[in-house]
């Protein structure tokens, strides 16, 4: 029985080797992804962001705020319009992200203790520049609203210590934990390589039950005396292996060259992969066994794969999401592994918190398992 196993697996790898197309989505798809999007975050976090000062004032207090602006490592100033109307431009151009007006009489009511506003106009088209802009803006007016008050104090007499003091009688101090560097490559590139690998490997097993029955082998097994069971069980073996070579110089690229942080070791994370790719091809087999054809195997896989990366709440909170949706994604095996990769490579949880994502991933294979089994039979009947 082993033999025969054994031979029906290596049928079914030099089925999926023989097909060039699928050969190199399968092997040069995910590499090709990590590298492209390692490339891509290179950069690691948004730093000199292209700035825009306008000095309206062109006071001391106002030279003061343009020395932080250009002190800071997160903004770069390019330009220094004369007015409103051009900074707008600038914005409009996509030469400027941010734009910082000082209007006039800034000095004067920081003199005289009055609010002095600052304006900081931000290119909300683009969300990730908006963000770390608005971070960097926040830092240099807490700083400045400091410094300016303490001023005001001491220029009433208060001594400068007592000024100081007041100004920082609350210190709130930011402590990131599990990304203290606030990495976006950390974040990010990994999880896309592998929604790359899940788009491919769920391509791939969308072809199991449809694309054998779809060919003139499928009478010469059934001739053989094979049992559908064994012959299934042996393409399923061989293509969940064949998902896990795959995915291993993604992970061997990711932290043993790139030395992206991993907190569990690396078995738990090849075990988890392993339940995902099980899963995963668990659906892919569901979504065969309903094909009318190769072509409509394809289109059930793009459709499934596709939105899944989006929808399992890696990028955008499960919790954001209308509550219908929330429900609906956890019959995808992808919500389950994205969200479990991320506890797993940044936090390592422990398996008492893991198990229930085990479990899932568990539970959606053997439903779609289970289902295409049953439909198969009734289509042979």
């Amino acid at each position: 029985m082993i033999t025969q196993c054994l031979s029906i697996m290596r049928r079914e790898i030099f089925y999926l080797w023989r097909d060039k197309g699928l050969r190199w989505i399968l092997i040069a798809g995910p590499l090709l992804g990590i590298l492209l999007f390692y490339s891509t975050y290179s950069r690691q976090v948004l730093k000199d962001i292209p700035t825009a000062v306008v000095d309206l004032d062109r006071s001391g207090s106002s030279r003061e705020i343009i020395a932080q602006i250009k002190n800071s490592e997160d903004l770069e100033i390019v330009a220094r319009p004369g007015n409103f109307d051009q900074l707008e431009e600038l914005i409009k151009q996509g030469k400027i992200v941010v734009g910082v007006v000082i209007p006039e009489n800034f000095a004067e009511n920081v003199l005289l203790g009055r609010q002095a506003r600052v304006e900081m106009i931000l290119d909300g088209s683009n969300m990730v520049y908006a963000t770390g802009a608005t971070g960097a803006l926040l830092k240099i007016t807490r700083a400045a609203g400091a410094r300016a008050g303490i001023k005001t104090l001491v220029a009433r007499g208060v001594q400068p210590d007592q000024a100081r003091n007041a100004y920082q009688a609350i210190v709130f101090r930011e402590e990131p934990w599990f990304n203290p560097t606030l990495n976006y490559a950390f974040f990010l590139v990994v999880a896309l390589a592998l929604n790359v690998w899940q788009q491919c490997c769920t391509l791939a097993a969308c072809m199991n039950i449809i694309g054998e029955t779809g060919l003139n082998s499928w009478r010469q097994v059934k001739a053989a005396g094979i049992s559908r069971f064994k012959l299934f069980f042996c393409k399923s073996l061989a293509h969940i292996a064949l998902f896990m070579l795959t995915v291993l110089p993604v992970y061997v690229l990711a932290y043993a060259v790139f030395n992206f942080p991993l907190h569990c070791s690396f078995a738990v994370l090849l075990l988890f992969t392993l339940a995902f790719a099980v899963a995963l091809h668990g659906v892919g087999t569901l979504a065969s066994s309903i094909s009318r054809n190769a072509v409509d195997a394809t289109r059930f896989g793009m459709i499934i794969a596709l939105p899944a990366f989006i929808l399992s709440g890696y990028t955008w909170p499960l919790e954001a999401m209308p509550q219908f949706i929330r429900h609906a994604v956890k019959i995808l095996p992808q919500t389950w592994f994205f969200q479990g990769f991320n506890f797993l490579t940044f936090k390592n949880p422990g398996w008492g918190f893991m198990s229930d994502y085990f479990l899932a991933l568990l539970i959606i294979a053997v439903a779609c398992y289970g289902t295409a089994a049953l439909i198969f039979k009734v289509k042979e009947m």
